[in-house]
């Protein structure tokens, strides 16, 4: 009696032994899942934000992937006009228009015409301090001739004459006359400080005069748009974007033949291998007949002629495949 006794008692004894093991066993596991809890630093809510929202842009990804070939300094932007869809490549960085700069010049010299300040027919001459060595229609023989103002717009714009820039920049009073133009339109990231002229004594002169890709959109979209500038203004200088030789195989080389492109080129020359602005800039007619606004600028490459140009056509295809779909 006394055996079965203890037997009971040291089988009661190890059920207790064995409760408050597991007693102390859960408390332990729940106080270091606790503990892990209060001890971990909460996420900032940016991170936890980005977690959400940040996602991989296939678009600029390959546009980063192609910019490498440049060998300098790329900036793209392109934008849908009519949804707002956009892609930005060192969209805010500024970079040299060259002859890019042309096109706020002719929109500049166009809304003194719709203001009656100058007329489209009227004849301005050419003096020997207009000529600019380079100049594609004006040259030493246009000396003392007279050529209307319509001619000089179009000489400037589709086959980029630099005496008819200076010509025209010399008509409205000076190169700042343009940017205060711009700025009255609301654009602040483009700027015209100096003649074609200025322009070719000094390289670094160019440096000055330009543009953010994301402020050269944003000047496509007003010419689109026809924000300062009356209709039938408007319809001449898309024409004559439209027309222009130049360029072929940038924004325009890579898109299915026929696409409406109207566009401004700008090229620098090439110093001691390194080649300070490839540019184009320009309005694509989709297949949707929405408009496609894409500035792309190459600047301090020293890739070949051809690999430019190519980075440029790769581009615009990217954007075009993107929104033509």
């Amino acid at each position: 009696m006394i055996r079965v006794l203890k037997k009971d008692w040291f089988y009661s004894c190890c059920l207790f032994l064995l409760s408050v093991l597991l007693t102390v066993g859960c408390t332990g596991i729940n106080a270091g899942n606790r503990e892990v809890t209060s001890n971990r630093p909460a996420a900032p809510a940016s991170e936890t934000t980005a977690a959400t929202t940040e996602r991989t842009d296939p678009l600029r990804d390959l546009l980063n992937e192609i910019a490498q070939a440049a060998q300098g300094r790329v900036g793209m932007t392109a934008t849908v006009l009519e949804s707002g869809e956009s892609v930005s490549l060192n969209g805010n960085e500024r970079f040299p228009m060259q002859s890019v700069y042309k096109l706020p010049i002719a929109m500049a010299v166009l809304n003194q015409v719709d203001q009656g300040n100058l007329k489209p027919d009227q004849k301005i001459r050419i003096e020997a301090s207009d000529i600019v060595q380079g100049s594609q229609v004006l040259d030493e023989n246009s000396q003392g001739k007279g050529f209307s103002l319509s001619e000089l717009l179009q000489y400037m714009v589709s086959e980029s004459d630099n005496t008819a820039c200076d010509v025209l920049l010399r008509l409205i009073g000076e190169p700042q006359r343009v940017t205060e133009y711009l700025s009255s339109l609301g654009i602040n990231d483009i700027v015209v400080a100096n003649t074609e002229q200025e322009l070719a004594q000094d390289p670094a002169v160019q440096y000055r005069n330009f543009a953010t890709p994301d402020a050269a959109a944003v000047l496509l979209r007003t010419l689109q748009e026809g924000r300062g500038l009356s209709q039938s203004s408007q319809a001449l200088l898309l024409q004559w974007m439209t027309e222009t030789p130049t360029g072929l195989k940038r924004i325009k080389g890579l898109l299915p033949e026929g696409t409406v492109v109207a566009h401004k080129t700008g090229t620098s020359a090439t110093v001691s291998g390194v080649t300070a602005a490839t540019n184009d800039v320009g309005l694509v007619t989709l297949p949707s007949g929405q408009h496609l606004a894409i500035a792309v600028f190459v600047s301090d490459s020293q890739a070949a002629d051809v690999i430019r140009e190519e980075v440029i056509a790769r581009m615009a295809k990217a954007a075009w495949d993107e929104w033509s779909r």
